[in-house]
């Protein structure tokens, strides 16, 4: 059994979020690797860098790849959210040997833009250009989507470290359908390893 988990995560965050996963896990006798998407090792008070906007989530996976295809063995890939998504690309690449998906977003071919969906994405959708944009969600939209179930000096704690996201990984995820690219589609059929899904 792989004693490896290689953790990803998700929109606006970094590794820093996993780290009382990281300690539950090293507990247990695991190695934990929480990795950083490309152009997300930023301060949170700095501009994004330009090229965030248009960074795709092939880009992401192929980042994560090269990363796991270094590793001495065949890892746990655990990830959130659009972490999720990305974990199971890797996963359909045959590059797990387990998946763990934290409320995963979903990959092309399932529709999820739902009415709360809208309403937490709503500032950036009506930005000009959004999809070649860095984006980051306000406090009040960050609080709505995810942080509703933390005290009030945690949501601000925790929005504080959040970073700016990339604009045409939304676009990807949420407008599927219309990339020529199929940049989120995922080929369930060549996933051969055991999946949990966690959500609620």
């Amino acid at each position: 059994m792989s004693k490896t988990i290689f953790m990803i995560h998700g929109m606006w965050g970094g590794p820093w979020y996993w780290q009382s996963y990281i300690s539950f896990f090293e507990e247990k006798g695991y190695r934990c690797i929480a990795t950083t998407l490309r152009h997300h090792n930023v301060n949170p008070q700095d501009s994004p860098p330009a090229e965030l906007g248009t960074t795709s989530i092939l880009d992401y996976a192929f980042d994560l790849e090269q990363e796991i295809k270094r590793l001495d063995e065949k890892p746990i890939i655990m990830g959130h959210s659009m972490g999720g998504m990305l974990a199971q690309i890797l996963g359909s690449r045959q590059l797990a040997k387990k998946l763990v998906l934290l409320a995963p977003a979903s990959p092309a071919g399932i529709l999820a833009l739902s009415p709360s969906v809208i309403k937490s994405f709503s500032e950036v959708l009506v930005r000009p250009g959004f999809w070649k944009r860095p984006h980051r969600l306000s406090f009040e939209k960050a609080v709505y989507s995810m942080l509703h179930l933390l005290p009030e000096k945690e949501q601000k704690e925790v929005y504080q470290r959040f970073i700016d996201e990339s604009g045409k990984a939304v676009a990807e995820i949420g407008f599927w359908w219309m990339d020529k690219n199929k940049a989120t589609a995922v080929n369930e059929k060549e996933i051969n390893c055991p999946v949990l899904v966690l959500a609620g």
